[in-house]
């Protein structure tokens, strides 16, 4: 049976991370598994983002914008309080909204689905402007009590929707996400050597890979630089914020030397895999996510990975990854310590992390999905 699916697209199209490669990675893998559909895209606003240029390769997908002048001035009210009239008149079958909220919903017959990332607003509000903490309460409030049904992408964001929203639990499904196509590809030599030749890479390194941020916690990488045997340096690949001029002055106070610490800038999701490839191990001691996308990344590239105890990031290492307690400085320098002199456990953490990731391979996720779509009707 062919569906009409509707979605949520303002992400695919405004954000190039994030939220945005998460839309566009699971778009297009339906686009790609079950080409029987139709697809229609919402957006208040086309742009030219390059990393849509898929969209042309399908003639079952199709872009809907505002459709009266009203709605075409007012966009956000457009896409938040009347958008059901739109989908009313397109027929979808079923709605999915990919960011977190749904629009307002007065029709009981047209099914409404909402992935939920993380509310990761409740559990460090200090990281949230006031506004954008009850703008966010109010949406995710709505889209989880009203939804037919709530996709998480981890058991860690179910249970926190559970928590702080009274959600049923059994009105919430989870369903992991994968990473991006490129990260799957086989890469020459010639092109991994073409990508340390532009970054100035050193032959050995350890890899962080996230936006420069309290919440990923870069000091403790930082502090336990002294503490390390091993000389390696980190190369860090993530966009800075004012974070970043704390961190600096703790390696003042620490006196580390600049070539230990190896800033990236201007990193495409092209290069990015090679530079994965190209790290002796990937650490990430985040203090809490919705699910962990660069462990993936990381476990798909064949990098031994170490990571925070606890929360989701388990969900996404699995068994054979190393979890470290990520504000025990001295822990996390003897972690790094002991898994590089250790080319056994290295070459383990490698096998067993590829076989680990395949339960992300995008087809099985977006018969998952198909699957949910179809128990709605």
């Amino acid at each position: 049976m062919s569906l009409n699916i509707g979605y949520d697209a303002k992400r695919a199209y405004q954000n190039y991370t994030g939220l945005g490669n998460y839309s566009r990675d699971l778009l297009k893998n339906l686009f790609l598994n079950y080409p029987e559909n139709n697809y229609l895209l919402y957006t208040p606003k086309s742009t030219r983002n390059p990393r849509l240029s898929f969209l042309s390769e399908f003639n079952n997908v199709t872009t809907k914008f505002p459709d009266s002048p009203v709605h075409k001035t007012f966009k956000g009210y457009w896409r938040s309080i009347n958008l059901e009239k739109s989908l009313v008149k397109d027929k979808v079958d079923i709605f999915h909204g990919l960011s977190n909220e749904i629009p307002r919903r007065t029709k009981k017959d047209l099914k409404y689905i909402v992935t939920i990332h993380d509310l990761i607003f409740k559990r460090f509000p200090r990281n949230y402007r006031s506004i954008d903490r009850r703008i966010h309460n109010v949406k995710f409030k709505y889209a989880t009590k009203n939804a037919d049904l709530t996709i998480a992408i981890s058991q860690q964001t179910k249970n926190d929707i559970v928590d702080f929203y009274k959600v049923n639990p059994d009105n919430i499904k989870v369903l992991y996400q994968s990473c991006h196509d490129n990260f799957r590809r086989d890469y020459p030599k010639e092109v991994i050597n073409h990508i340390k030749e532009k970054f100035q890479l050193p032959d050995n390194f350890i890899l962080n890979v996230g936006t420069i941020e309290t919440r990923k916690n870069l000091n403790a990488l930082i502090q336990a630089i002294p503490m390390m045997k091993n000389d390696l340096p980190i190369v860090v690949v993530g966009r800075k914020t004012r974070y970043f001029n704390f961190l600096k002055v703790q390696m003042n106070k620490l006196k580390i030397d600049s070539s230990r610490l190896i800033f990236l800038k201007n990193v495409s999701i092209e290069e990015l895999p090679s530079i994965y490839k190209l790290a002796d191990l990937f650490i990430y001691p985040s203090l809490f996510e919705g699910f962990g996308i660069p462990i993936i990344e990381s476990l798909v590239s064949g990098t031994p990975v170490i990571t925070t105890k606890d929360g989701c990031f388990s969900e996404a290492g699995g068994p054979n990854s190393i979890y470290i307690d990520p504000l025990n400085y001295e822990e996390i320098a003897n972690a790094i310590d002991s898994l590089l002199s250790n080319t056994k456990q290295q070459q383990l953490m490698i096998d067993t992390g590829k076989e680990f990731v395949k339960k992300f391979d995008p087809k099985i996720l977006s018969t998952e999905l198909m699957g949910i779509y179809h128990s709605l009707l």
